[in-house]
């Protein structure tokens, strides 16, 4: 009864049964399947496309038959059938659930099925993972399957892009996977039918694709699918990091040396507190008259409102942020480690000034702040998809933020094999000392009786200091962690080998599956394969692969994660995690029950504590924390979302500039004049709104700005406003508008004019746009006062920015009107070699943002990028490289071979300002 009361009620088990239906279909057409030729199968993968570009049928129609072709294919290419749980994790994948399917399941597999359905339609299908390594293997690996049917398949990493092509061969390649990688320029990668890529790259390139200047600049051809290998990982841990493109500015990076020297002198009893929970570090009263008395100051205050900000940062950075924990330092540079998967975050940055602290904190050098020119989170880039699915090990527990972020459900699949792995209770000691002595103890007794080991740390020193006591013990092993993740991928292949100790940092998203008895052999000789079995034979019987988790983490999704690698495909394994009091989480989140129960009872410290209760009361920390957690993601969410809405109408604007000036002349023609005529009608009814009781003052202001606008008409303009016709001043402006565009596009060609008018246009909302995030970023850090006037500091975000952003919109126009017919054109006859020649131009930054703070713009490391900046130019220079790019001199007014501007006229660009403090070259 039980049963049946949880197969009604369970609406996993409901989907499981529902998708079973769907599973059997494509099961049954495996005799139809394995009747073709291998040339049939692009045969019908055309079939498919015609199909489905007709309409005659719909793509979940012809999904039984789709997926029925891909797993022939995939047993005549490789001999690997899709299970029967693979296939329905695949319906689940193309329905856009995210799938949790454990570790060993077969994930890189799974993903052909839905991957080639939804490539049929000719919009393009992603695979979006966590590396470069990653993205090749399996692009080489499932590429060739795609390739037999008839679908192109690419590749798009950090520093290249690759097509698959069969017929090439890399020979230095030594992964065969890896051999057929053909390289390719980065819009052919996106063109390809099916497109892997790492998540960062596909957030980047959205990004430059919404800085370029001309259609045949963009590499991206739209998001209608993505499938998300490791889900959680790039969804959650990583999907609020903001990727960040911005240009480095010039500032003094000494004092931050000086705010290190100050804090180690600060008393931790007296001068500061410090809240581990939240992560915070506040200086006392006690502290501000120290920090005073060590810069020589009276009043910290008035000194500047930077420094206080600068020194809390130093603090954070010596009392919060441990070497080996929270990062590491690598030739001369302070580089982040991820707290959930123990990697390296090359190039990534915290916010607010505390990487820098950091940096002085180590004595290396420091890098220069830099200016937001373009940003985006992923999670805000991958809301873009259409349809977006997502495959993990771990799912289950943040199924909540999936469905409140993404609006994605989760699927658990079955396994293909019983699971016979034993998660066993923690063993809880009173100190970390006697925890590691224990953890040695267990090692060395399944070294000797021949099991391999999987010990998994939370961070590089604890990874270190372990591995120091394995060698006083005399137990070999492998280390792995940040510091060696090169050999990744070597040291996890041959972490199930017989007496085999790995000790590495958190496993999530390795990509490689531990396999009893070691990685199978490359060859298929019987010998090789006899051999391997056997191999496997004997650490079966030693009781498999043995997990040892040292401390629990903050998630469960991770310790899950770290679990995950014992026990895959039916295999026998065991787990257990070792815990102390003075642990992070005990410590912070609730440790002292126990440790009074443990004092109660008068426990050795040598003696664990071990019961399901404890192991659940842990759970139930942890699940507190998460939820703390997902509460403060949300929260980032909703502030992010504003500004998502403003780059969504910004960016489309300017792709809708950027295509019809080369797809739609008219239409392009037609959206620049709806430009002029709101900016006119906006600037003339801002005056004239109270009709006859308007001053002379306000029409004096309004004449000023029309004729900034209209250089050559300010007669005209001056008669209307004399006789107060402004009905037909409005005409007339608007038909002279017109009439110059005409001309211009007469005298120039439609072409040239048009690129004229495009580069103006691209070059102004790049420019306010630029100054527009900076803006945001301004009012974000501030917005949490309004707080305390009992505000809600959100809805008091949305509305500053929807201000700001009409003031934005209407800047654009009116400097695009102003600059539009400012500007004169002299075609050259011949293009100088000077012009011919592409500039050096100014470095671009990629970043992607720290999570503790994905609205800050100080987050990763320089990148040069050979993409132009177009943000942040003046006239002068805007009008040099628009010559260079279309091949003819755009000059200023005034700025003839008759007259030149002195430096202290007015400046010809109409601000007010003379020369010499507005365009001057310097």
């Amino acid at each position: 009864m039980l049963k049946i009361f949880k197969g009604l009620f369970d609406f996993n088990q409901k989907e499981i049964n529902r998708l079973t239906k769907i599973k059997d279909e494509v099961v049954n057409l495996e005799s139809r399947a394995r009747k073709l030729k291998d040339l049939d199968f692009p045969k019908e993968t055309e079939k498919l496309k015609k199909q489905l570009h007709s309409e005659e049928k719909t793509i979940d129609e012809v999904l039984p038959w789709a997926f029925a072709l891909v797993r022939e294919a995939a047993r005549r290419v490789y001999g690997m059938q899709h299970f029967d749980v693979q296939i329905l994790a695949g319906i689940a994948l193309h329905e856009g659930k995210i799938v949790e399917q454990k570790t060993g399941e077969g994930k890189t597999l799974t993903a052909t099925l839905p991957l080639y359905l939804n490539a049929l339609l000719g919009k393009g299908a992603h695979l979006v993972t966590v590396n470069d390594y990653l993205v090749r293997r399996d692009a080489g690996w499932m590429g060739i399957i795609y390739n037999f049917l008839g679908l192109s398949t690419s590749a798009a990493i950090s520093d290249n892009s690759f097509l698959v092509d069969p017929d090439y061969k890399d020979e230095e390649a030594q992964d065969v996977r890896l051999k057929n990688l053909r390289p390719v320029s980065r819009k052919e990668a996106y063109d390809a039918d099916i497109t892997y890529g790492i998540n960062s790259e596909f957030g980047f390139d959205y990004l430059r694709d919404n800085m370029v200047q001309s259609p045949e600049q963009l590499v991206q051809r739209g998001f209608y699918y993505a499938i998300i290998d490791e889900g959680d990982s790039v969804l959650i841990d990583e999907a609020r990091t903001p990727h960040i493109i911005s240009a480095p500015y010039e500032e003094d990076t000494s004092a931050y040396y000086q705010y290190a020297k100050i804090v180690k002198q600060l008393d931790s009893k007296t001068d500061y507190v410090i809240d581990e929970k939240l992560r915070t570090a506040n200086i006392t009263e006690a502290g501000i008259t120290k920090i005073e008395k060590l810069l020589g100051v009276d009043n910290i205050y008035e000194k500047d409102f930077d420094t206080l900000f600068h020194i809390e940062a130093s603090l954070k950075a010596e009392t919060l942020f441990k070497l080996d924990k929270d990062y590491i330092v690598k030739d001369g540079e302070v580089i982040i480690v991820d707290e959930f998967t123990g990697r390296l975050l090359q190039g990534r940055r915290f916010s607010e000034g505390l990487h820098q602290a950091i940096e002085a904190k180590e004595n290396v050098s420091i890098q220069k702040e830099s200016k937001t020119l373009a940003t985006v989170s992923l999670q805000n880039y991958f809301r873009l998809y259409k349809k977006l699915a997502g495959m993990t090990g771990t799912a289950a527990t943040e199924s909540e933020e999936f469905h409140k972020i993404y609006k994605t459900e989760t699927l658990i699949m079955p396994t293909h094999r019983a699971m016979v792995r034993g998660d066993h209770a923690d063993m809880i000691y009173k100190t970390e000392k006697a925890k590691f002595n224990a953890v040695v103890d267990e090692i060395a007794t399944q070294y000797k009786a021949g099991r391999p080991v999987l010990v998994g740390t939370t961070s590089i020193e604890k990874n270190e200091y372990l591995s120091k006591l394995l060698h006083k013990k005399g137990v070999p092993h492998q280390l792995l962690n940040a510091k060696n993740h090169l050999k990744e991928a070597q040291i996890i292949a041959k972490a199930g080998e017989k007496g085999a100790v790995t000790v590495a940092t958190n496993m999530a998203g390795r990509g490689v599956d531990i396999i009893l008895g070691g990685s199978t052999p490359d060859t298929d000789t019987k010998k090789d394969l006899l051999a391997w079995e056997n191999k496997h034979e004997e650490v079966v019987k030693a009781g498999g692969l043995y997990v040892i988790g040292t401390e629990r983490h903050e998630s469960r999704r991770i310790d899950n994660q770290l679990r995950g690698r014992s026990g895959r495909q039916g295999d026998p394994g065991d787990t257990r995690f070792f815990v102390s009091l003075e642990d992070d989480l005990m410590r912070i989140f609730g440790g002292e029950q126990i440790s009074k129960l443990m004092t109660f009872f008068n426990f050795p410290e040598d003696q664990p504590l071990s019961h399901p209760m404890v192991s659940r009361a842990i759970e139930q920390s942890q699940v507190k924390v998460e939820g703390f957690n997902f509460d403060i993601r949300k929260h980032l969410v909703d502030y992010d979302d504003v500004l998502n809405k403003q780059r969504e109408i910004i960016y489309s604007l300017r792709m809708k500039m950027i295509k019809l000036a080369h797809e739609d002349p008219e239409e392009f023609k037609k959206t620049t004049m709806e430009i002029f005529n709101e900016q006119i009608t906006s600037v003339m009814t801002t005056y004239l709104s109270l009709g006859d009781s308007v001053s002379d003052a306000e029409l004096h202001i309004l004449s000023q700005d029309l004729e900034i606008m209209f250089t050559h008409e300010k007669e005209a303009i001056q008669k209307y406003f004399k006789k107060r016709n402004f009905d037909e001043l409005q005409e007339f402006l608007l038909k002279k508008i017109e009439e110059n565009f005409n001309s211009k596009e007469k005298d120039l060609s439609k072409e040239v004019w048009y690129d004229v008018v495009r580069s103006i246009f691209l070059s102004v909302v790049d420019q306010y746009w630029t100054e527009h995030l900076t803006a945001i970023e301004d009012l974000r850090e501030g917005i949490n006062l309004r707080g305390y006037a009992q505000l809600d500091p959100l809805v008091e975000y949305k509305n500053e920015a929807f201000s700001m952003f009409e003031r934005l919109v209407s800047n654009i126009n009116y400097e695009f009107t102003r600059r539009l017919f400012r500007v004169e054109v002299q075609l050259n006859s011949e293009i100088p070699e000077t012009v011919q020649k592409p500039k050096k131009q100014q470095p671009m930054i990629l970043k992607s943002a720290s999570a503790i703070d994905p609205f800050s713009s100080q987050e990763k490391k320089a990148i040069e990028s050979p993409l132009p900046v177009q943000a942040n130019q003046n006239d002068r220079e805007y009008n040099e490289s628009l010559g260079g790019e279309l091949g003819f001199k755009v000059t200023p007014p005034g700025m003839t071979k008759e007259h030149k501007l002195g430096r202290n006229d007015p400046c010809w660009c109409g601000s007010g300002k003379k020369y010499k403090k507005c365009h001057y070259p310097n």
